[in-house]
């Protein structure tokens, strides 16, 4: 059976001025999936989601979210989506409790801050300050924010960034859970074995294109396939070394 696309990207560029960070991409983001955007700094895709988030605008292309063009209704897109970022600023002196409150309000949605809290782990911490909280409670919060608009899809960017093994582990689970409620999941990581875990499909962009899509599995198959061998290593290759192998080794900066 076809699985059916929930964000449709065809012939997506972006330029500034001569410069062209996204090069007419195209794919599809599947319901209920979760799917990894992979990339080394500056490959384009933060630019690639932040268009589709509607946060950025495009210089051509098409762009289909939950049937809705995005040239022609984004804030119906902004209705269904939920989008974490890597930097959040919390008012200092609200409690999670009212902060989830002040978003409920700034999405003219009704909250129960209990019900999100405990989603996500944190109703114990339900009356302690953003900054009271561990790095790990800290990135749950915020997935909590995304949750407030019941979106039918998350962007989630680097989630796991700085945190220790344990509280990746658990943030991951966390993902799975809400992908186990219907939501789509859309993951940028610069872990490579975060994304063989936790995604269905991934993309690899590196210059503003996408040189591969496929799932984990696959991919990692098809390096094995060329030959392709660690050495001193018992298996043969992860989804890491397609990522090398495909973007090469050396620094990117920021």
């Amino acid at each position: 059976m076809e699985r059916q696309a929930i964000i449709s990207v065809r012939d997506l560029s972006k330029k500034y001025g001569d410069f062209e960070a996204v090069k007419q991409i195209s794919f599809e983001v599947y319901q209920g999936e979760i799917f990894g955007l992979l990339g080394p700094n500056g490959a384009g895709k933060s630019t690639t989601l932040e268009i589709i988030e509607t946060l950025r605008e495009k210089t051509s292309g098409k762009i289909i979210v939950d049937g809705i063009d995005l040239d022609k209704s984004p804030n119906e897109i902004k209705k269904r989506i939920g989008v974490q970022l890597q930097t959040s600023g919390y008012y200092p002196n609200l409690n999670l409790t009212e902060l989830l409150m002040l978003f409920g309000g700034l999405y003219n949605r009704e909250v129960n801050p209990s019900e999100l809290l405990k989603k996500v782990n944190l109703l114990d911490k339900a009356k302690s300050k953003y900054k009271q909280l561990s790095g790990g409670q800290k990135q749950r919060f915020s997935i909590a924010t995304t949750l407030i608009n019941q979106p039918k899809i998350i962007f989630l960017d680097e989630p796991t960034t700085g945190l220790d093994p344990q509280a990746r582990r658990n943030l991951w689970d966390l993902v799975r859970d809400i992908r186990s409620l219907g939501t789509t999941v859309i993951i940028t990581t610069h872990y490579m074995d975060e994304a063989e875990v936790l995604c269905d499909r991934v993309a690899i962009m590196d210059s503003g294109k996408i040189i591969a899509l496929d799932s984990p599995d696959r991919l990692i198959d098809k390096l094995v396939a060329t030959g392709f061998e660690r050495p001193k290593e018992v298996k043969k290759a992860n989804l890491e070394d397609v990522f090398i192998q495909m973007t090469g080794k050396e620094w990117r900066e920021d």
